[in-house]
């Protein structure tokens, strides 16, 4: 698993590096096939349930699954980018929001608080806490921060199934559901609106975009509990 996140971590940073004004989504989806090329990994997302790309691509008021294509990128835009990756039948899996140019505060203090609440939720994944520990702090930070989390979708368990058992929300009561236990392996993604935390699904069946139009931002690391604490997979 952390071959496989070392993949998603170098996909992630080609992505980043790619994205630029005048650049489609299509092709940043071409850079990331590259390095699953390269790397002799395969992708998590194609054709799962009949996804049709490696990664997803969402921009601006789109919280996740975006499918990658002829969406220009423009100045001031935000743009998600989620990778997947399997190597020798194990998965990875993270993703990162970035600012396209220059975007006012107001965007980048979204971006800075979804990516402090990610850091929250993966302190509190530790041997003997309970799973909405890591939820009820993503929620305090991003609702500290003024924002809204998304709770209509979740982390996830992840190991030989890009999604498995537990669901890992971005909310909640502490001290709540299953014992973190070393061993076990968590997919911690906060999805953070600008406005509400309302959702719907785009016609393309697949993206999912803020019910008010509001900005979102998706950050989410694929994480081992080990013997020393959290250990992130997918960091560079």
């Amino acid at each position: 698993m952390r071959r496989a996140g070392q993949v998603v971590a170098e996909m992630l940073e080609a992505c980043r590096r790619a994205a630029r004004p005048g650049v489609t989504t299509g092709e940043i989806d071409a850079v990331a096939r590259d390095v699953l090329d390269r790397r002799g990994a395969r992708s998590s997302f194609l054709n799962h349930h009949g996804f049709p790309a490696v990664i997803c691509t969402s921009p601006n008021d789109a919280v996740v699954h975006g499918i990658p294509g002829a969406y220009v990128l423009a100045e001031g835009d935000i743009l998600s980018v989620d990778c997947g990756a399997v190597v020798d039948g194990y998965h990875g899996d993270a993703a990162i929001t970035f600012a396209i140019g220059e975007v006012p505060a107001s965007t980048a203090r979204l971006l800075d608080a979804t990516r402090a609440a990610l850091e929250a939720g993966i302190s509190r994944f530790v041997d003997g806490g309970r799973l909405s520990d890591i939820g009820h702090a993503v929620q305090a930070v991003a609702e500290g921060a003024g924002f809204s989390v998304v709770r209509e979708y979740v982390g996830h368990g992840i190991g030989t199934a890009l999604h498995e058992e537990p669901g890992v929300p971005n909310h909640g009561e502490p001290g709540r559901g299953m014992r973190l236990r070393v061993g076990h392996v968590l997919a911690v993604e906060p999805m953070v609106n600008a406005g509400g935390g309302a959702t719907r699904v785009h016609d393309d069946g697949w993206t999912v975009l803020t019910a008010d139009g509001s900005l979102s931002a998706h950050f989410e690391h694929s994480v081992a509990l080990t013997e020393d604490g959290p250990e992130v997979l997918t960091a560079a």
